[in-house]
C-alpha cells in the first residue's frame, strides 16, 4: 500500500468563518467515546492489537517470521477498523487513514521496527480541545509506568475541557499542547499505571523534512500535543486519600471532602493542576533545561524539577484562590488544586513504586517533612493534623526556595549545583546513614567527572521515615489497587 491510498475524508471550501463553522458542525457528528467502543470494528481493532503484543519485541519488531503470516491478518484487521472510522471521526481522519497506511506499510517491510512518523504527524488532537470531543488512537508505543516495549497500544478516550479551565489557557496560563483525558477503553499497556499519552513515546524514524536544503539533519516530527489522563489520576486520588485519610485519623475540610465524593470534580480539579505544572517545565529562572534530557545526573534533580512544578500549580492556584476578581468557579478549583498537590504527593507519591531513584517518591516526603518542620502538619497522639489557615504561606515558601535554588545556580557550575541541590534536600531529609554525598564527596571526586558524584548517589538516598514506613503496611494494599483503574471505577 503507498501513501498515495490516503485520502481526506472531509473536504471543505469557502470563506473562513464558513469553513470553521463546517469543521465545527462536522466534529459535533463525530461518534462519541461510548459509540466508538459499541461499533463491532473496535472489538476488532482491539483483538488484532492484543493478538500482536506477544509476537513484538521490545523495539516493536516482529523478528520470528513463522509469525508474520498471522500478523499480516492482525493488521489488516486493524487498518479495515481505522478506515471505517475515518469518516465517523472526522477530526481524526487525516491520521486514522495514515495510521492504517502506516501498518499496512509494517507488514510489507517484513515487520522490522516499526515506524510510524506519518500517522504521528497527522495526529493534532490539541486542534480541537472541547469538553467530550473523543479520539480513538493506535500506535506501536512505551507506555509510561506500563510496558517499556514498544508494542501495538489502542487507545479510546474524550477530552476533559471545562469552560474555566479553557478560560485560563486563553489568559495568563496558555498550553497550546496540553489536553486532559478521560479514558473510554484501552489495551493491556494501560491496563497498568501510566496516566500520560505522549508522542515522545511512538515507534518512529526521524526524517528529512519535505523540501528541506541539502544537509538538513534527519529529525521527528514536530509535537504538537500531549496528554493527561485525569480520570485516572482523580481516582486512584480518591481511592489513596480516602483511605489514607481513615488510617491516620485526619479531619478534613468540607470542601476537601467533595474531591472524594465527585469524581468530575476531581477529574476538572486534575485537569487546571496538570496544566499549569506542565507549562512549568520551561518557565522561570532555569539552569538552562533542568531536565536536560537525556543526561544522566542524580535522581533528586528530578525531584526538584518534578515538584517545582507543581508548587508552581499550586502557588498560582493560591494566587487565584485569594484574588478579588476571580470567579466562583474558578476560585473553587482553585482551592482544590491546593489539597490535590498536598494528599497526592505526601499520601500517593511518597509510597508507590520501588525505592530505587524515585523521584517523585522523595517529592513526596520532602513536602510532609518541610510541612511538619514548619510547624502546619503534626502527628499527635496517632492522629494527623494540618493548619490549613497557614498551609498556603508554607508550602509556597517551599516553592521560592527552589525557585531561589533555580535562579542562582544559572551562574554557577553544575556540579555546584548538583551539590547546592542536595543541600536543599537533605536540610530537610535526613539522607541514608551510609551516604558518601552526606558526609562529603572526596576531593578526588569533586574535581572528577561528574559521573563519579552520580555513582555514589545511593538507590535510596533518602528513606522513608518511620511515619512513612508505617503507612507503606497499612497502604500498599490501596495503592496496588489503583493500577488500571478509571473514572468508572471511583
Amino acid at each position: 500500500m503507498t501513501e498515495t491510498t490516503a485520502t481526506r475524508s472531509t473536504t471543505i471550501i469557502g470563506e473562513p468563518e464558513v469553513v470553521e463553522d463546517a469543521l465545527r458542525a462536522a466534529t459535533d457528528a463525530a461518534l462519541t467515546s461510548a459509540q466508538i467502543v459499541a461499533d463491532p470494528a473496535w472489538s476488532r481493532l482491539k483483538l488484532a492489537a492484543e493478538a500482536l503484543r506477544p509476537m513484538q519485541v521490545h523495539d516493536g519488531s516482529i523478528p520470528n517470521t513463522d509469525d508474520h503470516a498471522a500478523a499480516a491478518g492482525h493488521v489488516a484487521e486493524i487498518a479495515a477498523s481505522l478506515r471505517h472510522f475515518a469518516p465517523l471521526i472526522p477530526h481524526d481522519a487525516d491520521y486514522l487513514m495514515a495510521c492504517a497506511i502506516d501498518f499496512e506499510r509494517w507488514a510489507d517491510s517484513g515487520f522490522v521496527v516499526p515506524d510510524f512518523y506519518d500517522a504521528l504527524d497527522a495526529f493534532h488532537p490539541a486542534r480541537e480541545r472541547r469538553d467530550g470531543v473523543a479520539h480513538l488512537v493506535v500506535f506501536p508505543m512505551y507506555t509510561q509506568n506500563g510496558s517499556a516495549d514498544r508494542l501495538v497500544e489502542a487507545v479510546v478516550f474524550e477530552v476533559i475541557w471545562p469552560d474555566f479551565v479553557a478560560a485560563l489557557e486563553a489568559g495568563a496560563y496558555g498550553n497550546a499542547l496540553y489536553l486532559g483525558l478521560r479514558f473510554a477503553d484501552f489495551t493491556p499497556g494501560y491496563d497498568t499505571n501510566s496516566a500520560v499519552l505522549f508522542p515522545e513515546s511512538v515507534a518512529v524514524t526521524p526524517r528529512v523534512p519535505a523540501g528541506a536544503p541539502e544537509g538538513t539533519p534527519a529529525q521527528l516530527p514536530t509535537f504538537t500535543w500531549g496528554a493527561i489522563f485525569a480520570d485516572r489520576e482523580a481516582a486512584r486520588y480518591r481511592r489513596v486519600v480516602r483511605a489514607a485519610a481513615e488510617i491516620t485519623k485526619l479531619e478534613l475540610p468540607a470542601d476537601a471532602l467533595e474531591l472524594l465524593t465527585d469524581q468530575q470534580l476531581a477529574e476538572r480539579t486534575f485537569v487546571m493542576w496538570d496544566m499549569i505544572h506542565d507549562r512549568a517545565h520551561m518557565r522561570g529562572d532555569l539552569p538552562f533545561d533542568p531536565f536536560m534530557i537525556k543526561q544522566r545526573m542524580p535522581f533528586f534533580l528530578y525531584t526538584l524539577e518534578e515538584l517545582r512544578c507543581d508548587l508552581t500549580a499550586f502557588r498560582e492556584a493560591v494566587a487565584l484562590w485569594r484574588a478579588d476578581d476571580t470567579d466562583d468557579i474558578t476560585r473553587q478549583h482553585a482551592r482544590l488544586v491546593q489539597y490535590a498537590v498536598i494528599f497526592d504527593r505526601i499520601f500517593r507519591f511518597a509510597i508507590s513504586g520501588t525505592r530505587v531513584r524515585n523521584y517523585d517518591a522523595v517529592g513526596g516526603q520532602l513536602l510532609f517533612a518541610w510541612m511538619h518542620q514548619k510547624g502546619v502538619l503534626h502527628w499527635t497522639d496517632t492522629q494527623l493534623a494540618i493548619d490549613w489557615d497557614a498551609v498556603p504561606d508554607v508550602v509556597v515558601s517551599l516553592s521560592d526556595a527552589i525557585n531561589e535554588l533555580y535562579w542562582a545556580s544559572i551562574d554557577r557550575p553544575k556540579a555546584v549545583h548538583w551539590l547546592k541541590a542536595y543541600e536543599l534536600v537533605s536540610g530537610t531529609l535526613t539522607p541514608h546513614p551510609a551516604s558518601v554525598w552526606a558526609r562529603g564527596l572526596s576531593d578526588e571526586v569533586l574535581a572528577g567527572p561528574l559521573k563519579g558524584y552520580t555513582d555514589l548517589v545511593l538507590d535510596d538516598e533518602f528513606p522513608l521515615s518511620m511515619f512513612y514506613e508505617a503507612l507503606t503496611k497499612k497502604m500498599a494494599q490501596v495503592i496496588e489497587s489503583t493500577a488500571g483503574i478509571t473514572g468508572g471505577d471511583a
